[in-house]
C-alpha cells in the first residue's frame, strides 16, 4: 500500500476507511453466496438432468434381446402401450368406484343421522305394516288410489291427448273430404270477350279451378271466332270481373268460401242477374252479378285510361268493397 504522506488524524481515517471497505467486500461475498445456494434450491436444476423412469421402457427393454426388426420393435412397443393404457383405465375405474362408495357411505351416515333425531324408526313403521298387512290378509297393502270427484280435467293426461288428437285428425279428413267434395262441383261462368264491345259466352269448369285454367278453357272457345286470339296464349289474358283484375293462381272456390266482393258486385257469382227487388232495403245487400271480361293484356295497356278499364284495379284480398258502385 502506498504511504500516505500527511497528518495523523487525516491518516487514521483512511485507515478506518480501508477497513470499512473490506468488511463490506467480505459482507457482499457472503451474501452472493448465500443467493446462489437458495436459487440453486428452489429451481432444482440438477433434477432436470436426472434419469427418467419409465415402467413400459424398462419392460421394453427388458423383454427385448439380440437383434430384432423394425416392424417386431413397433409391434412390441404398441403391445405395451395398449397393456399400460389397460392399467391406468383399470386404476381409474377402481378410483372412481372408490369415490362413489364414498359418496354412497356419506350418504346413507346422514340418513342415518336424520333418522336418529325422529321420535320413531322407520324400520318400526315397516314391521308394523306388514304385520297389520299379514292379519287382514293382505289388505293393508292396498295403496290410496285417486278420488274419483276431484276434478282433474286440467291435469296433463296422456289417453285425454291421444283422443282428442285422434278426434281432431278425424275432423280435419271429414273437412278435406267436404272441401275437395265441393271443389269437384262444376259452375258455369259466364264471361264476354272484351275488345271494346262485349261478346258474350259461357263455360263450364269445376269449382276448384284457377282462373288460369279458366282461361285456358275460354281461349280454347274464342280462337274458332276471333283470329287475333290464335296466337295468343293464356298468359296474355286478363280476367276482369267486378272491376277487379283476378290473379291467375286464384280458384273460384277461394272466392266463393271467402265470399269475396268487388267493386260493382260479388265475386262468389258467376252468372249474370240483376236485383229484381220491388221494394229497397237497405239492410239487405244488393243481389246482381255482372259477366266477366276476358280481355287482351295488350288492349288493357292501351285503353287503361278509357272507361271502363280506367275503373279495373288488381284484385287485393285485404282491401274491402262495402259498397258497389259501378262509376
Amino acid at each position: 500500500m502506498a504511504q500516505y504522506k500527511g497528518s495523523m488524524r487525516e491518516a487514521g481515517r483512511a485507515l478506518q476507511l480501508i477497513r470499512k471497505r473490506e468488511q463490506q467486500k467480505e459482507q457482499l461475498a457472503v451474501l452472493r453466496q448465500r443467493i446462489a445456494k437458495e436459487t440453486l434450491t428452489n429451481s432444482k436444476v440438477d433434477k432436470k438432468f436426472a434419469a427418467h423412469y419409465d415402467a413400459a421402457e424398462a419392460e421394453l427393454k427388458s423383454s427385448t434381446v439380440g437383434l430384432v426388426t423394425l416392424s417386431d420393435m413397433k409391434a412390441r412397443q404398441e403391445a405395451l402401450r395398449q397393456e399400460h393404457e389397460r392399467q391406468l383405465l383399470w386404476r381409474q375405474q377402481q378410483e372412481a368406484r372408490g369415490r362413489q362408495r364414498r359418496r354412497e357411505e356419506a350418504k346413507r351416515r346422514q340418513r342415518e343421522r336424520e333418522v336418529s333425531g325422529l321420535s320413531f324408526r322407520l324400520d318400526d313403521c315397516d314391521d308394523d305394516t306388514d304385520a297389520n298387512a299379514d292379519a287382514d290378509g293382505g289388505a293393508g297393502r292396498k295403496r290410496l288410489g285417486k278420488d274419483p270427484d276431484v276434478d282433474t280435467s286440467f291435469l296433463p293426461d296422456r289417453e285425454r291427448e291421444e283422443e282428442e288428437g285422434r278426434q281432431r285428425e278425424e275432423l280435419r279428413r271429414q273437412w278435406e273430404a267436404a272441401r275437395e267434395k265441393v271443389k269437384s262441383e262444376e259452375v258455369e261462368v259466364t264471361f264476354s270477350y272484351w275488345d271494346g264491345s262485349g261478346h258474350r259466352r259461357s263455360a263450364r269448369v269445376r269449382k276448384g279451378s284457377t282462373v288460369q285454367q279458366f282461361l285456358r278453357t275460354a281461349l280454347q272457345a274464342l280462337r274458332r271466332d276471333f283470329q287475333e286470339l290464335r296466337p295468343v296464349g293464356v298468359e296474355q289474358l286478363l280476367f276482369v270481373k267486378e272491376d277487379l283484375i283476378l290473379p291467375h293462381c286464384h280458384t273460384f272456390y277461394d272466392f266463393i268460401v271467402t265470399r269475396a266482393r268487388g267493386k260493382s258486385g260479388p265475386l262468389f257469382n258467376f252468372d249474370v242477374h240483376d236485383d229484381v227487388r220491388l221494394l229497397s232495403d237497405a239492410t239487405t245487400e244488393k243481389d246482381e252479378s255482372h259477366a266477366g271480361k276476358v280481355v287482351l293484356r295488350s288492349w288493357y295497356e292501351k285503353n287503361k285510361h278509357i272507361f271502363p278499364a280506367s275503373r279495373w284495379e288488381p284484385y287485393d284480398p285485404e282491401k274491402k268493397w262495402d259498397k258497389y258502385t259501378i262509376r
